[in-house]
């Protein structure tokens, strides 16, 4: 059990009414979170609000609200209208659910624009949303704070771009430190000069700026946070033939920008947008984006660049969990979430991953994690048709809203459970993604499923442990070694299963029962 923090006084703005108090942190409860920026007006309704919360609802409507705020020193009428209607659709999507109130924040244009406090006014009497104006470090220090979400104790930089800002924090032992805020989102930027030149100058002072305030940090991860890095991120993986178009955790090096921003400079982009299925209001601004990208990573020198699906309004889930939750991993919280919710035996990952481990005699604590969240998945998808299991696992594992993993991890994960179904991976529709893993990655892969596989033969119930496994690494020896009454269950098919584990290790096999 999660223990609840302890009571303290009510505090002001957005997070005055705790929502992660109770027994096991409410993990089953859905939070609402609406985010209005610059550009975008998005709702998100995470369901659990347990250490990885998945998306129940996800909606985003492009309002522009800064667009000509540069010039005019006021809130677009036309994003205004659309802002207005966004919110009230999303406050009656929050009622219907049972949710409201909801958080909501607004950034940039609403705390710039100087009919912002008479736009919250407006939201307050037509949809009853209370809506708190963030400042831009504390906008920093939210998005920083989502990056947590995903990666705890993260180390870095954090970049997160809106509309009308660009804000900078530094990440150092699961903690935001410093944080600075800048006039460089796409769509001030596009209000600066139609001169290229002009513009890059302007971004080059701008970044220099930056760099001072932030102590002249460089050599550090670089996390980007927002809609226009992530678009940049899908043009940079179509430029590469990247196979696996899932943004969160998409790695680049800082050529791969280099190369990108100019592949973006000479490109179509109407074509591009309707490639890649980007939004014709968002492809607008990546030009403007990718040349801020292009100044950051040439002056703050990052050592590689990830790409962070979680932000501001992860951020603010995260401001409002109890350390203790904060400090639990994503990844397996998410896989015993899953667990408990959908396999048919809850508990039985955790004797599979004694059962499975002497394999790995020299796992490390990252490999031992994934292997922990192969044996938690590796009965969750049994509703699938028999035919269909092995891909939708393998699908599941590399595509869902998994906090924690790299993109090798997740084929990797993926693999292991293509394999708990199957004992070929040949002609597999996911054969282009097997080559981001090593061979020898592909192979343990291998071993884990099919260890998997066996062990999934062997239920005797959640709690009792039916046997165990010792390989003999040197002797390229395997033994299966099962309790007394977990003999009758190893049938022909069980010991085919043996069979095929031992060859996958090179290894000969026997079982035999306790006395």
């Amino acid at each position: 059990m999660v223990d609840a923090p302890h009571a303290s006084p009510p505090r002001p703005g957005p997070f005055s009414r705790p929502i992660f108090l109770g027994e096991e942190a409410r993990s089953l409860s859905r939070v609402g979170v609406v985010d209005v920026g610059s550009n975008s007006v998005r709702f998100v309704v995470f369901d659990g609000a347990g250490r990885s919360p998945a998306y129940f609802y996800n909606e985003k409507v492009m309002c522009a609200l800064g667009a000509g705020l540069s010039e005019t020193g006021r809130l677009s009428e036309k994003g205004k209208e659309r802002a207005l209607s966004a919110l009230r659709r999303f406050n009656a999507l929050a009622e219907g659910m049972g949710i409201s109130p909801v958080t909501a924040v607004a950034t940039a244009a609403v705390r710039e624009a100087e009919d912002g406090p008479a736009f919250q006014e407006e939201v307050k009497r037509q949809t009853g949303i209370e809506l708190y104006v963030i400042d831009g470090e504390e906008e920093a220090r939210l998005s920083a704070q989502g990056v947590l979400l995903g990666w705890p104790g993260a180390y870095g930089l954090v970049c997160d771009i809106g509309g009308s800002s660009m804000e900078l924090a530094n990440l150092a032992d699961g903690e935001v430190g410093l944080r600075v805020t800048s006039a460089l989102g796409p769509l001030k930027l596009r209000e600066v000069s139609d001169d290229r030149k002009e513009l890059k100058a302007h971004i080059k002072g701008v970044v220099a700026e930056l760099h001072d305030k932030m102590q002249n940090e460089t050599g550090k991860r670089l996390f980007l946070v927002g809609g226009s890095w992530r678009a940049f991120a899908r043009v940079d993986m179509d430029r590469k033939g990247y196979p696996l178009t899932v943004l969160h955790e998409y790695r680049m090096a800082n050529s791969d920008v280099r190369a990108t921003e100019k592949h973006i400079a000479g490109a179509d982009l109407e074509a591009l947008r309707g490639k890649l299925s980007i939004s014709s209001d968002r492809m607008s601004l990546v030009p403007y984006a990718s040349l801020v990208l292009k100044e950051l990573v040439k002056v703050f020198k990052p050592k590689d660049i990830a790409i962070s699906s979680y932000g501001i309004r992860e951020g603010l889930l995260y401001e409002q969990m109890p350390q203790s939750l904060r400090e639990r991993d994503p990844l397996i919280e998410a896989s015993r979430f899953a667990e408990a919710k959908d396999a048919r035996m809850p508990g039985f990952g955790a004797l599979l991953y004694d059962f499975v481990m002497p394999l790995f005699p020299r796992a490390g604590w990252q490999k031992k994690r994934i292997i922990e969240a192969a044996c938690l998945l590796h009965d969750v998808s049994w509703r699938a048709h028999p035919d269909y299991r092995a891909e939708v696992c393998f699908d599941n594992a590399t595509r869902a809203n998994l906090g924690g993993l790299k993109h090798e991890e997740r084929i990797f994960l993926g693999l292991a459970l293509l394999h708990r179904y199957q004992n070929k991976r040949e002609g597999s529709p996911y054969e282009r993604l097997f080559a981001l893993l090593e061979p020898r990655e592909i192979q343990e892969a291998e071993v884990l499923g099919k260890a998997l596989r066996l062990g999934a033969m062997l239920w005797l119930g959640a709690g009792e442990v039916p046997g165990e496994m010792i390989f003999r690494p040197q002797k390229k020896e395997l033994t299966l070694r099962l309790a007394p009454r977990a003999e009758p269950l190893f049938g022909e098919v069980a010991a085919s299963r043996l069979a095929s584990l031992a060859s996958a290790l090179g290894a000969s096999q026997k079982m035999i029962v306790r006395s």
